[in-house]
């Protein structure tokens, strides 16, 4: 089941901080700012904070448009996003207006801390993970309770957390015109080890005195960068000049760091029998030191044998030295009976990932193939 799209959003200071150490809370969005987020709000199936962003600020976490909750019951979704938090210790305050404010919550915990957030007359359904906080597991249950958008809105460990285990899709940063300055109030990001590589600046603007800026991961491995370039190679296969005796299929190389190398798809540049991986391949340099720690992003499942030419492209990929593949479609026997690209990578030691949500973008250019 995939796992729904994870949005971080979070406001910081220009030297990184989400707050100082005043009792009172650090504003830093400006007005403007946060209707803006209030309509991210609007927009998204779940609200996540951490226990620790409930016990600090006591927020009620709501939609506070009238017009925008109106919207959302004629779309008919529930008036208010699913309210979620995590807590690994289960010590969380039953009085707290995360509790009486909005409509469903759900707690996440462990198997100890599930005692006592059930003990404490909590207002919100509670989930364990098991002995420790698993956040695939997480993901997987809010999957599984209709959630396709996920907002996290803090605090710093759970955006560190899910960057570092590459399941953040998209980072919403707004940085305010100020200094904090002080070494033991809260930041944003921890130490640790991070997706390799720079993430993608999707878009910036002025609000008021903010800045917004959104961005996206890259490097192959996380969830979020391979849903990212597997969804790119779904949209080349949509270029790829109309055939009855082949595929359209769009492929995408990419280095570890997330520099994309080469893309191609089926057909391209005329000639009649030039498949996508074997197109992509052929505009990188063999001897490309990045290749050994490339992934390769097709649209389907690489050939194992084809009569066009004298390489199928699952052999074409293990000369190339690449050992992770991730496709969206295993080939059907319409034009190779019993095909098994993924089969021969995998014997070869190649990481084949197969995300099957893709599999109906893949198949949309083919369908007068599908019958």
């Amino acid at each position: 089941m995939p796992h729904p799209y994870v949005l971080l959003s979070a406001a910081v200071s220009l030297d990184g901080y989400l707050d100082d150490t005043s009792p009172d809370r650090l504003l830093l969005s400006s007005p403007a700012d946060f209707d803006r987020v209030d309509e991210v709000r609007a927009s998204v199936d779940a609200i996540l904070i951490g226990a620790g962003t409930i016990r600090a600020d006591n927020p009620r976490l709501l939609v506070n448009s009238a017009e925008r909750r109106a919207a959302r019951v004629a779309a008919g979704k529930p008036e208010y996003p699913l309210k979620v938090t995590v807590s690994g210790s289960g010590d969380l305050d039953p009085t707290a207006k995360f509790w009486h404010t909005g409509g469903d919550k759900v707690v996440y915990t462990t198997d100890k801390g599930a005692e006592r957030a059930r003990t404490a007359g909590l207002a919100a359904s509670v989930v364990s993970l098991g002995p420790d906080l698993d956040w695939p597991g997480l993901l997987d249950d809010l999957s599984a309770r209709g959630v396709e958008r996920l907002m996290v809105e803090g605090g710093g460990t759970i955006h560190t957390q899910l960057l570092q285990q590459g399941l953040a899709d998209e980072l919403q940063l707004v940085v305010a015109p100020l200094f904090v300055g002080t070494p033991d109030a809260p930041r944003l990001f921890g130490p640790g080890a991070y997706q390799p590589g720079r993430l993608r600046l999707i878009d910036s603007r002025q609000i008021e005195d903010v800045v917004l800026m959104r961005y996206e991961p890259t490097a192959p491995g996380g969830t979020a960068a391979d849903r990212h370039w597997l969804r790119l190679a779904c949209e080349l296969a949509t270029l790829c000049p109309p055939s009855e005796t082949a595929f359209s299929v769009g492929a995408v190389v990419v280095a570890a760091d997330g520099t994309e190398l080469a893309r191609g798809h089926s057909r391209e540049g005329g000639d009649p029998v030039v498949h996508a991986e074997e197109a992509a391949l052929a505009k990188i340099d063999a001897g490309d030191p990045r290749l050994s720690s490339a992934t390769v992003y097709s649209s389907l499942e690489p050939c194992a044998r084809r009569a066009s030419r004298p390489a199928p492209c699952a052999r074409l990929i293990l000369d190339a030295g690449v050992r992770r593949v991730v496709t969206a479609w295993r080939e059907p026997d319409t034009f190779v009976v019993s095909a098994d690209g993924n089969g021969l990578l995998a014997g070869a030691g190649v990481e084949v990932v197969v995300l099957p949500e893709f599999e109906e973008r893949a198949k949309e250019p083919n369908l007068h193939l599908l019958g």
